[in-house]
C-alpha cells in the first residue's frame, strides 16, 4: 500500500516468518514469534493487513503501534513483517489531493474508512495514470544525487521535478520521454531504475548538502507576524490559543497567503468540517503566480478527530516528509500542523496502554524529544542538487482551558524562533488576529531587521522596536487610567494611550474577509506602521505646543483608521499619499 514501503529506502531488513498476536489494547499490540523482527519496522496484522509499527523488540517479540483500527483483530491473528519502515510513496501526484495520515488518497477512499482499505491504498486509478515526463538530462552525463532529469509539467501550478534520489549516482545510461505511470522506469543512473515517484521512510529526515543560518523572512501576509514576529524561511514557529481564539483561521491565512511555493496543510486531530474549510478555501481562491486554483500547489493530509488516533502521529511525520521532497526539488515549502496538541494527546495515550511511567499531565517522558524531532525538521539548505531551498514549519497548539503552562506548550516553546500566542481577550473583543504582542516572540528578529536594512528597508527594525514600545507603554498606562482616570494623565501620556489604540486599530487587525485587508504585502505594512508613528508624533508636537489633549483625542482618526481596508493589498503609495493628506489636516488643530 500507500504508506507502507514495499520497496526504495527502507531499513535493510528482510520481510521473513511469520508470528502471531498475542494482545489487542486498542492501537497497541503485542506479537511473538516474528523472526527477526526490527525497531520500525511495519508489520501486518490480521486478515485486513492492518499496518503497525514495531516500537519495541524483545527476541522474537515485539510491541507494535497500529496505525488503522483495530477492531476485529485478536490473539492468534498472523502477524507478517514487512522488511521495511513506513514509508511514503512521493510522486507527481501529490499536489492538489488530499491523503489520509498515511498518505493514501482519500478521493477513493469509501465513505467510512476501514482496514481492509490496503489493496485500495495502491490506488490503481493513480499508479496506472500516465505523466507527460519532459527530458532535460542528456544520456552518457555523469549525474549525482539531486540533479534534475526532467519535468513533469501536468502535476499542478508547480513544476514537478524529477530528481536522482539520495544514494544513487554515476553515468545516465537511459532516459525516458513522454507519458510514464508513477513506478515505471523513467532513466537509469548507474545500473539504478529511477521512476517518477519514490518511497521514502517517513521517520528519516531527507538529506541536504549542507544547511544554512542565513535569515531571509518569510512573508505571511499577515501585518502582525510580519511587522512584528516575524518568521525566517526555514524555521520553525508555534501558534498556541485556546478554544475560539482563531488557530485555524489564522492557520488557513497563512497557507492562503503565504509566500512559499508549496503548502503541505495537516489536519491531525482536527474537526471534519475545518479540513472542508480549508478545502473549500484553497480551492476557490486563485493563485496570484499562475492564475489557477491555489489548491494545484498545495498538499493536504486530513486525519480527522474520528480517524485512528495513532495515525496523527504518522500523519505529522508524513506532512513534514512531503515538504522535504519538493525541497529537494529547489522550492521553499511550508508545513503546517494543526493541531500538535492532538497528536501530542495520541502519543500520551498510547504511552499509557504501553505501561509507560507517566511524566507531567501523564504525558510521555519522551514528549521533548518528540517535539524537537519534529520542529528540527525545518531548515533553510543547500539541496544535493545545488539549489537553495526551505522547509518552514508551523505548529498550532490546542492548550486545555487556555492554559499556557500545561507540557505541550511550554516544551514546544524551546525548539521554535516564534511564538505567535492567540490572546483570549483579544478575540472576545473581536481583534483579529488575536495575537498578543504581550506574550508572542520572535527570536529572529534582529536578524531579519539587517536582512530589510540590506534590501531597501533601514529603518524596518526601529519601526518594530517602537511599536513594540508604544503598545507596551499604552497598556501600563491603560492599567493606570482604570485606577485614577484618563484625564488625570499628563498631555504626553494621552497621546501614548491614542497611539496604542491607533496602532491595534489601525495596524495589527486584519480583515480576513476583505479583499484589500485579508492579504497584506510587507511595503503596505510598512506604510501603516510608519502613517500611525507619524500621527503619534504630529500628536505629541500638538500637545507640547498647547493644544488641549481632549482636542487630539476628539479629533476624527477614522481615515487614518480606514487606510488598511481603503488601500489595496499591495497599494503602498497609496497609503503614504492618503496618509500625508491626513497629517496635513492633522497639523492645522488648535
Amino acid at each position: 500500500m500507500a504508506g507502507v514501503g514495499t520497496g526504495g529506502t527502507g531499513n535493510g531488513a528482510q520481510a521473513g516468518g511469520t508470528g502471531r498476536v498475542r494482545r489487542v489494547s486498542g492501537p497497541l499490540v503485542e506479537i511473538s514469534g516474528l523472526p527477526d523482527v526490527s525497531m520500525l519496522e511495519v508489520v501486518a496484522l490480521g486478515p485486513d493487513r492492518i499496518s503497525a509499527e514495531t516500537i519495541a523488540v524483545n527476541g522474537s517479540d515485539a510491541v507494535l503501534q497500529a496505525y488503522e483500527y483495530t477492531g476485529g483483530l485478536k490473539a492468534g491473528d498472523a502477524a507478517e513483517g514487512t522488511g521495511h519502515q513506513l514509508s511514503a510513496l512521493l510522486g507527481p501526484h501529490l499536489l492538489g489531493q488530499v491523503f489520509d495520515g498515511l498518505l493514501r488518497p482519500l478521493s477513493s477512499a469509501p465513505l467510512w474508512l476501514s482496514a481492509d482499505r490496503q489493496d485500495a491504498a495502491e490506488d490503481r486509478q493513480l499508479l496506472d495514470r500516465p505523466w507527460k515526463f519532459e527530458p532535460q538530462a542528456t544520456v552518457g552525463d555523469t549525474v549525482s544525487p539531486g540533479q534534475v532529469l526532467g519535468t513533469v509539467a501536468d502535476a499542478g501550478s508547480v513544476p514537478f521535478r524529477v530528481t536522482v534520489p539520495p544514494g544513487v549516482e554515476g553515468e545516465l545510461t537511459w532516459l525516458g520521454n513522454g507519458p510514464l505511470r508513477p513506478l515505471e522506469r523513467a532513466a537509469v543512473v548507474g545500473g539504478t531504475d529511477v521512476s517518477l515517484a519514490q518511497r521514502w521512510p517517513v521517520h528519516l529526515p531527507r538529506p541536504v548538502s549542507s544547511r544554512l543560518s542565513d535569515a531571509v523572512p518569510m512573508h505571511t501576509g499577515q501585518r502582525v507576524l510580519d511587522l512584528m514576529f516575524p518568521l525566517p524561511r526555514g524555521a520553525a514557529a508555534a501558534v498556541p490559543g485556546g478554544f475560539g481564539t482563531g488557530k485555524t483561521l489564522l492557520l488557513q491565512q497563512i497557507a492562503k497567503w503565504s509566500d512559499a511555493d508549496v503548502i503541505v496543510y495537516v489536519g491531525c486531530g482536527e474537526r471534519g468540517n475545518e479540513m472542508a474549510d480549508v478545502l473549500d478555501g484553497l480551492g476557490s481562491l486563485e493563485d496570484p503566480r499562475t492564475g489557477g486554483a491555489l489548491l494545484d500547489r498545495t498538499v493536504i493530509i486530513a486525519n480527522t478527530s474520528n480517524m485512528p488516533m495513532m495515525a496523527r502521529e504518522a500523519s505529522i511525520n508524513t506532512g513534514v516528509t512531503v515538504a522535504e521532497f519538493f525541497r529537494d526539488m529547489g522550492y521553499h515549502a511550508v508545513v503546517i500542523a494543526d493541531s500538535t496538541s492532538r497528536w501530542a494527546e495520541a502519543l500520551r495515550e498510547f504511552a499509557n496502554r504501553n505501561g509507560d511511567l507517566p511524566a507531567e499531565e501523564g504525558y510521555p517522558a519522551s514528549l521533548a524529544s518528540e517535539l524537537a524531532a519534529f520542529y528540527e525538521r525545518a531548515s533553510l539548505a543547500i539541496t544535493l542538487g545545488g539549489g537553495t531551498a526551505s522547509v518552514t514549519v508551523i505548529g498550532a497548539v490546542s492548550p486545555p482551558g487556555g492554559d499556557m503552562s500545561e507540557p505541550v506548550t511550554t516544551g514546544t516553546q524551546r525548539f521554535v524562533r516564534s511564538l505567535w500566542q492567540l490572546d483570549r481577550e483579544l478575540a472576545y473583543s473581536r481583534h483579529y488576529p488575536a495575537v498578543s504582542w504581550r506574550g508572542s516572540f520572535s527570536r529572529d528578529a534582529d536578524a531579519l531587521g539587517r536582512w530589510h536594512a540590506a534590501n531597501g528597508d533601514p529603518e524596518w527594525a526601529s519601526r518594530r522596536a517602537r511599536a513594540g514600545l508604544i503598545l507596551a507603554e499604552a497598556d501600563r498606562l491603560a492599567a493606570l487610567a482604570e485606577i485614577i482616570g484618563t484625564n488625570s494623565l499628563p498631555g504626553h501620556e494621552r497621546v501614548v494611550l491614542l497611539g496604542g489604540r491607533l496602532l491595534r486599530d489601525g495596524v495589527l487587525v486584519q480583515n480576513a474577509l476583505s479583499a484589500n485587508d485579508g492579504y497584506c504585502s510587507a511595503a503596505k505594512g510598512a506604510a501603516l506602521l510608519q502613517a500611525v508613528q507619524d500621527t503619534v508624533d504630529a500628536c505629541q508636537e500638538l500637545v507640547a505646543r498647547g493644544v488641549p489633549p481632549a482636542t487630539v483625542d476628539s479629533f476624527d482618526f477614522s481615515p487614518l483608521l480606514r487606510l488598511r481596508e481603503s488601500a489595496g493589498p499591495a497599494d503602498a503609495d497609496g497609503v503614504a499619499e492618503r496618509a500625508a493628506d491626513f497629517l496635513a489636516g492633522l497639523k492645522e488643530l488648535r
